[in-house]
């Protein structure tokens, strides 16, 4: 089962929004139909109802994200779990696009929908792989990046669990942060060291007057 691929639909839904920053990209039928990336069949299909429909499923997998990332493996699993009821799959065996030297399919699991519009297709492929990759990891690998204000969704896959960021430019960013705030609170401790040191000074020598 390609796990990555079909849990990254939540990851890359739940990031159209950053809520610290009040910044909404999901605005359009076009921000849907990107959503998809190569599976374009299903986003032909998208209307402007679903728009209005892919928020609500957005903030239901955010507080996915939110329990897992706050320690509280049992409301992640059942909040998914609400997901899986409401919008389920079929696994099928597939063949297509795939083929080997002689030609022959590829057989591969595939999650096939039978939404009733394009969003709950869409929820239902993001919730079952976020399913298989919460099983097949564990909880603590569904994250928010602690690059504040950041709070972008990620998937560890870390060999050490050991993911805290969601991209490069925000480790940088916290790391920068974090050096600039060691320096600041060294100078501090230097300039009240010295000031000590100073006053020190000038009682011994008030006492020997």
């Amino acid at each position: 089962m390609e796990l990555a691929y079909y849990s990254d639909y939540a990851v890359r839904l739940v990031n159209t929004e950053e809520p610290a920053r009040h910044k909404d990209s999901l605005t359009s039928v076009d921000t849907i139909r990107e959503l998809f990336g190569e599976n374009q069949q299903a986003a032909r299909r998208a209307t402007d109802s679903d728009v209005t429909r892919f928020r609500s499923v957005r903030a239901r997998l955010r507080s996915v994200f939110e329990a897992a990332d706050g320690g509280d493996e049992t409301l992640a699993v059942d909040l998914l779990n609400s997901l899986l009821l409401e919008f389920p799959v079929s696994p099928q065996i597939s063949g297509h696009d795939y083929r080997d030297d002689d030609g022959r399919p590829l057989w591969h699991m595939h999650l096939a929908d039978h939404p009733s519009n394009v969003t709950a297709g869409y929820a239902a492929i993001a919730a079952m792989g976020l399913a298989f990759h919460l099983t097949e990891y564990g909880v603590d690998r569904l994250g928010l990046c602690e690059a504040a204000p950041c709070r972008n969704a990620y998937l560890d896959t870390s060999t050490n669990r050991s993911r805290r960021y969601c991209s490069d430019r925000c480790a940088t960013r916290a790391n920068v942060a974090a050096y600039r705030a060691r320096k600041r609170l060294e100078s501090e401790r230097s300039a009240s060291t010295g000031r000590t040191a100073k006053k020190v000074q000038e009682t011994s020598a008030a006492g020997e007057s």
